[in-house]
């Protein structure tokens, strides 16, 4: 799924606010075709992440995780962002299945979780966001697959 990545950066992320401020940095940055993949375990605030990014980006409704679903459409005023939650998939095809494939148009930007579950049916990731325990917070590591990717992650991290 990513390869030649970027460096990783480090980020140490005290609270849910700052997990949530580094979400809205990213929205603030984004851009239309942008791919995200979101790793971590369970509960290290994946969803939390979409929720920053969605309320940044000026989405005011409930922010869910749709793990029953695979896929939670937001339609903004400029744009559509799509999370998808891919943690109940028994084989990687099942998304193509469900016409994953139809949400990569180049126009909305896509937020996924557990991506490692349809390894080989999905596009390139621009960023790789893993997220992992630190104390009473959390990690961040960023990493960057494709040219777009480095250069928003580059304004991430100079923020």
């Amino acid at each position: 799924m990513l390869t030649e990545t970027t460096p990783i950066s480090d980020i140490y992320l005290a609270d849910e606010k700052a997990q949530l401020d580094f979400a809205a940095t990213l929205a603030k940055h984004s851009f239309a075709g942008m791919i995200v993949f979101l790793q971590g375990d369970l509960g290290t605030g994946k969803t939390t992440f979409v929720r920053g990014f969605l309320r940044a980006m000026g989405y005011q409704g409930v922010v869910k995780s749709p793990t029953y679903t695979l896929v939670e459409p937001y339609q903004l005023p400029d744009m559509s962002v799509y999370h998808f939650d891919l943690y109940r998939l028994a084989e990687p095809e099942e998304l193509e299945y469900a016409g994953g494939r139809d949400y990569f148009d180049g126009h909305s930007i896509s937020l996924i979780e557990w991506p490692q579950q349809a390894q080989g049916y999905l596009p390139e990731a621009d960023l790789l966001i893993e997220l992992s325990y630190a104390e009473t917070g959390r990690h961040l590591g960023l990493s960057a697959a494709t040219e777009a990717g480095k250069k928003l992650m580059l304004r991430l991290v100079g923020d």
